[in-house]
């Protein structure tokens, strides 16, 4: 049987630093896991060295280099942690990273995406990330937003909700 292929995307937000229980509870789950990270989370928040050792993948960083070996073909993508950045520029169409970039063909191509935010309550208040949001939804993007996932907590206020970040829900999700 072949194994399921996941990418998972991570940007530059507080969980990434515990991207480790994502990445183990999709191997419970039988996935195969490609992590692709946005330059704030390599800079901040990831040791790709663990990571590699961890998925047995390289972690791609930027765009294929000759000799480079493609991704497999993805079954599905979870975007998490998903920064108020990465949502905004995603929905408008920006692709200037290339998380960005993978993620405007995946969508364009129905590939199956599940987005778990992380934002705090001031960025979650903006209309700007509303719109957003229902954008991505109407693309058939499942944003785990509010009642149906994560909940936006005070500003500065981050590091006290780390632990409960519900990676699962994602997972579940993606299928």
């Amino acid at each position: 049987m072949t194994e399921r292929v996941l990418y998972l995307m991570i940007c530059g937000a507080g969980p990434a630093d515990h991207v480790d229980v994502a990445v183990d509870l999709a191997h419970e789950r039988g996935w195969s896991v490609h992590c692709v990270a946005t330059p704030a989370a390599v800079e901040h928040f990831l040791d790709l060295d663990e990571l590699e050792h961890r998925t047995g993948h390289p972690v791609r960083t930027g765009y294929q280099r000759q000799g480079q070996p493609a991704l497999p073909k993805a079954d599905a993508v979870v975007v998490a942690p998903a920064t108020y950045n990465t949502i905004n520029k995603w929905a408008a169409g920006i692709a200037d990273t290339y998380v960005l970039t993978q993620l405007a063909e995946l969508t364009g191509l129905g590939v199956p995406i599940a987005v778990l935010p992380f934002v705090n309550t001031a960025l979650a208040a903006n209309p700007v990330l509303h719109r957003s949001v229902d954008a991505l939804r109407a693309a058939g993007v499942k944003v785990l937003f509010g009642e149906d996932g994560f909940r936006p907590h005070p500003p500065r206020t981050g590091s006290s909700v780390m632990s409960a970040y519900p990676w699962h829900l994602a997972l579940d999700a993606a299928g």
